[in-house]
Parts: C-alpha cells; sequence; structure tokens
C-alpha cells in the first residue's frame, strides 16, 4: 500500500479497513511506514513523488524476499495521493502484476491544489465565482510561502505521462462525490488515454473515501 498525502500512519482506518478485507481474501498486505512518518526516516515535506516511488519499490523487493508467506503475484494500491505515485513505480518496476489507484487524481498538483481550494471556499458558504477568486489566491499562497518547501519538490509533477508506460493492469476507482478530486474530469482524463490495460470505475454517491453513501 502506498500512502496518501502529508504525515500518515498505519493505524488510519481507511487503510486497516482495505487491508483487513484482503487479508480475509486470502490476500497478504504489505503496509509500511510512509517516510518520516512513525518509525520511518527521512522526510516527505522534502521528496518529490519519484523519490516516494522508491521507497514504494524497496518495499516490492522486500515481498519479493521475505519467507514469511508464499507470494504468487505482486501488485500495488495507491491511496489517494499515492494513487499519484502509483504509476511511476508502475512503469519502472519489472516485479509487478497489477496497480490500484484509489482516489488518486490525473492532474498537475497545480491544478489539484487549486481544485481542493476551491472546494474548500464552498463547503464554508462561498459562491462559485468568489471561490474560484480565493482559490488562485490561496495557491498562490501556498505554493509561494506556506507550502513552498513541499511544491518545490513535486509541484511539476503530472501522473499521466507515466501512465502512459505503464503496462500491467490497472484499475482506477473514484468516487462521484470526491471534494478533494474532481472526479469526473479525471475519469475522463484516464479514459482519453486510449489505453486497453487500464479500467477506470465511478462509485455513485461515494466521496474521496469510496465509503458508501452516508
Amino acid at each position: 500500500i502506498i500512502h496518501g498525502s502529508r504525515e500518515s500512519k498505519r493505524d488510519r482506518n481507511w487503510y486497516l479497513v482495505n487491508s483487513s478485507y484482503m487479508q480475509k481474501n486470502g490476500v497478504a498486505v504489505l503496509l509500511p511506514d510512509k517516510r518520516g512518518s512513525e518509525k520511518s526516516q527521512g522526510d516527505w515535506r522534502t521528496s518529490s513523488f519519484e523519490d516516494l516511488a522508491t521507497d514504494t519499490q524497496a518495499a516490492i523487493d522486500f515481498m519479493k524476499s521475505q519467507e514469511l508467506v508464499e507470494v504468487s503475484q505482486i501488485g500495488i494500491i495507491g491511496m489517494s495521493q499515492g494513487g499519484m505515485i502509483a504509476p511511476i513505480v508502475a512503469s519502472h518496476s519489472q516485479d509487478l502484476d497489477f496497480a490500484i489507484n484509489m482516489t488518486g487524481s490525473s492532474f498537475t498538483m497545480h491544478e489539484q491544489l487549486l481544485y481542493e481550494f476551491n472546494m474548500e471556499m464552498r463547503e464554508t458558504g462561498f459562491l462559485p465565482g468568489i471561490s474560484n477568486a480565493l482559490s488562485y489566491v490561496n495557491t498562490i499562497v501556498f505554493e509561494k510561502i506556506s507550502g513552498k518547501e513541499w511544491y518545490e519538490a513535486v509541484g511539476n509533477y503530472d501522473p499521466l505521462p507515466y501512465w502512459r508506460k505503464v503496462s500491467i493492469p490497472a484499475l482506477i476507482l473514484h468516487g462521484s462525490d470526491d471534494h478533494n478530486v474532481n472526479s469526473a474530469e479525471s475519469k475522463a482524463r484516464f479514459e482519453e488515454l486510449g489505453m486497453d490495460n487500464i479500467r477506470v470505475i465511478m462509485y455513485e454517491g461515494s466521496g474521496h473515501g469510496l465509503q458508501d453513501p452516508p
């Protein structure tokens, strides 16, 4: 499993629910500490997505070498922002049989930030026109000041060129009511790639966590 954004710990319910389901169905799950979280060294704040992808490759190498359980196939599941890292690993690794992207977007980081800030403004009651303007201001402030260190490491990232290089079976999962990702447009961009090995599914009524509608 590839962790999502910010500091990310193993006890997040989203990870545990999915891990438990897979384990009950005969799938061994490796959930390593994210770089700079819990017992893992390093700092995700200054690491590019390409850097974080090498952590996932190290986890794949560990799965291949361990003898605790028999491993017939190895796949990766990127959760949220981890889904944007997944294609880097899938396009480079020779050891993967499948890749899954759970609500990771197909946008550049700048586009992704604009959407998230816009949705935050609307959820607090701002009208669309005002929220659009404020989201541009908030994005620039974040990129240039408050989140500058992190943005300098990942700001030029675009996941689509990596997805174009993925040859293994890949599954993209989106929720129609996702307020973190523009899921409709993201789904359209994935489908425009025209790749037979990539399947995109939209869960109506679900949000960023792909939960059942409340």
